[in-house]
């Protein structure tokens, strides 16, 4: 889930009605860190982080990766072993996951429609997206107690630029999808004054997950159809733009649960879903 904001009230098809502040403005430079991604803190604690046990799940670190390999083909390793093999992988192939994640990235910078344009708008507003502050890194997924593993693809820091998660990386396409996401919210972040943690209100937040996953091409039918399985044709692009903003908004530190991501969806669903800058209308 990436991380990922704009209107002080519902009643603005922005992210904020303020738009005399000047534009923030997007750190550059060499010496980048990881955004941190923002994690869902409900009233009640965090579901405790499951850590290997190889008694438990049947995956043992110290064994070669074929015989991990050979237990999941004969069903001695649990689902939970499997989500650890899988994360050791990534940790064993993470210089060249990088390394391709790089390769991806300066290739839609040079020569990606949506990608170029989005880099033009963002230098519009005096800021400025590349290699030194759009960074390809490892990033480990979470499993808690419940079952439920934590991933993301990507995640844009106003103080730090944009991350793409390298292992997470598909193909040049889903990069391309993710980036653009990502860029909007940098966009959204030099135009507008956002609350992005939502100290004020969820409605921000809400509003840019919105417009990240409805302009981004996330959420192009094909890309439903035969990646995320989802079959339906009437309103699907409707239904995939409004599942994958509330799933963001519920990672944000002030949202209680998915019925309150929900209701701050709906709040601003009319004027977000219909405001398609930088665009003229819905590229992909």
């Amino acid at each position: 889930m990436a991380t990922t904001e704009p209107s002080s009230s519902s009643s603005s098809s922005s992210p904020s009605s303020s738009t005399s502040a000047p534009p923030a403005t997007i750190p550059t430079g060499q010496n980048v860190n990881v955004p941190t991604p923002a994690i869902s803190s409900s009233p009640g604690p965090a579901p405790r982080e499951m850590v290997n046990d190889p008694a438990r799940t049947g995956f043992d670190p110290q064994m070669k990766w074929w015989m991990n390999y050979f237990n999941v083909l004969t069903g001695k390793m649990t689902k939970e072993g499997m989500f650890h093999f899988r994360e050791s992988r990534y940790r064993v192939h993470e210089e060249r996951d990088c390394k391709r994640c790089d390769e991806y990235r300066d290739w839609l910078f040079n020569y990606s429609p949506i990608i170029r344009f989005l880099s033009e708008k963002t230098g519009d507003l005096n800021g400025r997206l590349d290699k030194s502050n759009v960074v390809c890194r490892r990033c480990p997924a979470r499993l808690d107690e419940d079952g439920n593993v934590h991933r993301q693809s990507g995640g844009f820091s106003p103080d730090h630029g944009i991350l793409l998660c390298a292992n997470e990386v598909r193909d040049r396409k889903h990069l391309e999808d993710t980036l653009a996401h990502e860029m909007i919210h940098a966009w959204d972040h030099l135009r507008w004054k956002v609350d992005w943690v939502g100290d004020k209100d969820l409605k921000h937040a809400a509003c840019t997950e919105i417009r990240a996953s409805m302009l981004s091409g996330e959420c192009r039918w094909t890309k439903e159809f035969f990646t995320r399985g989802q079959w339906g044709v009437t309103q699907q692009f409707q239904d995939c733009v409004r599942r994958r903003a509330v799933q963001s908004v519920m990672a944000r530190p002030r949202c209680k649960d998915e019925e309150h991501a929900t209701k701050v969806i709906n709040s601003v669903w009319d004027s977000c879903f219909a405001d398609t800058r930088p665009f003229d209308d819905v590229y992909r």
